[in-house]
């Protein structure tokens, strides 16, 4: 039986390997949020054939590799800056902007906690309620901004709630954080999953507003969290100065600048991915709506947060379960505002979201 303090990330299969004797290759996934059909098999075979490029050092301002990501994004090529994942550009940016006093919105990811402590600053969370659907109260949440907080970080759509904040709020927001000189980093990871992308997405905003960035990555969606390739996106020219200063030099390696290059043109992986995360997502959210059993929450991302219903059932209990089955999930008490009754799961391919059902549904 688990202990409580026994919770794994989604990269943590190592350790399930060793804890249940269970080969991390037998086990599917459901808890790290990746893309199920993998990398393209376009991508594969394109790095396949262009092992030499390691043999060179990659342009040192990544020109060709951002001009493909700003026609990715719909934006300018001088907004966007590429790092070492989109954690590193987490990590940069709080560096530079060093804020006292940030907000979060939350449940969310522990990584935007740990670096403003790193910092030196102090976390403060905004709390996304259980009888609102987890989704954003825009007038009671602008209510509480205020000339003490120096950073908002909003993670859209959220992890692990999978509630979005629409473009239109999000123009609200920034403009409440421009009269309080508040900066927002939004965290788009899984923005590419969302059913209507164009109405979540924040990027044309940068044009508008200097008191935004926006983070991006091609782990979850374009199924690469071993490439460690992240942008960022932003209007602020200063900013950008700032992080490319302290940024060190060729941080995104040979082969990560061709997969770039292909993955962000890459149509037919786009949109096979879009069609099936669409179907099964709204497949699987209404079995479990009809079940009776949980207690869902409208999804934007390619993940579902589920809620247990049942008296004497915990996530524990549910990981347990699902583990001995050889799929994983996320147990997700230790979220801030969480507790024991609520999971998380992605969507897979078809065949392993009815395992994944069945099992829950036992």
């Amino acid at each position: 039986m688990l202990k409580h303090k026994d919770h794994f990330h989604g990269s943590d299969l190592e350790k399930i390997e060793q804890i249940y004797g269970i080969r991390k290759e037998e086990i599917t996934n459901f808890s790290a949020n990746v893309n199920p059909l993998g990398i393209s098999p376009n991508l594969k075979q394109t790095l396949a054939s262009h092992l030499d490029a390691i043999t060179t050092y990659p342009d040192r301002e990544y020109a060709s590799l951002r001009h493909c990501i700003a026609e990715y994004a719909h934006t300018d090529f001088e907004n966007i800056i590429v790092g070492n994942g989109s954690t590193e550009l987490i990590s940069l940016f709080i560096q530079i902007e060093r804020p006292k006093k940030a907000m979060v919105l939350g449940p969310t990811y522990s990584e935007y906690e740990r670096e403003i402590f790193l910092g030196g600053g102090a976390t403060h969370y905004y709390p996304l309620k259980e009888e609102n659907g987890f989704c954003l109260d825009l007038l009671d949440f602008i209510g509480h901004l205020n000339e003490s907080i120096d950073l908002l970080v909003i993670c859209n759509p959220n992890n692990p709630t999978s509630s979005s904040v629409s473009r239109e709020e999000m123009r609200r927001i920034l403009d409440v954080c421009k009269q309080y000189d508040i900066f927002v980093m939004v965290d788009e990871t899984y923005v590419e999953f969302a059913e209507d992308m164009d109405a979540v997405t924040s990027v044309p905003l940068t044009h508008y507003y200097n008191n935004i960035i926006i983070l991006r990555g091609t782990s979850k969606f374009f199924a690469s969290p071993g490439l460690r390739l992240g942008y960022a996106i932003t209007g602020n020219r200063d900013l950008i100065k700032s992080i490319n200063t302290r940024q060190n030099p060729w941080t995104i390696n040979s082969l990560a600048v061709i997969a770039g290059e292909l993955m962000f043109s890459d149509q037919g992986y786009i949109r096979e991915t879009r069609k099936l995360i669409s179907a099964e997502r709204a497949r699987m959210y209404r079995v479990l709506q009809d079940s009776k059993k949980f207690a869902v929450y409208e999804p934007s991302a390619n993940f579902m947060l589920a809620k247990i219903l049942k008296d004497g059932i915990r996530s524990q209990d549910l990981f347990e379960r699902a583990i001995r089955e050889r799929m994983m999930i996320r147990d997700c008490s230790t979220f801030p505002f969480l507790d024991q009754k609520f999971v998380r799961f992605c969507v897979m391919k078809p065949e392993d979201n009815d395992r994944l059902l069945e099992c829950l549904m036992g």
